[in-house]
């Protein structure tokens, strides 16, 4: 079965937006949906889908972390630590991206 979480996180668009760049054009490993959406005051929340939880821990310690904190000391953003992942609960999970 997949691994699936929400997470909110502390940021603006365009700083994710360099989060982005800074991860580059080749898609991580085991990572089968990204959605970042913006709530009502402007920061974002994602809901990430992967093949395994071993795959996404092993992207996070790989690309995304050091892209992440990468951006953060070039603008200077220090937050209260991680955000917390909220695991969602996958009883089902189905489409076009599940038949590869």
């Amino acid at each position: 079965m997949v691994y699936a979480y929400t997470q909110d996180v502390p940021i603006d668009e365009q700083t994710y937006r360099k989060i982005v760049d800074r991860l580059g054009p080749e898609p991580l490993k085991g990572s089968l949906l990204h959605l970042a959406f913006r709530r009502s005051k402007g920061e974002l929340s994602y809901i990430d889908v992967w093949e395994s939880e071993a795959l996404c821990t092993r992207a996070f310690e790989e690309r995304i972390h050091p892209a992440v904190y990468g951006v953060f000391k070039e603008i200077g953003l220090r937050p209260d630590g991680e955000p917390t992942v909220n695991r969602l609960d996958v009883i089902h999970a189905a489409g076009a991206l599940l038949s590869t």
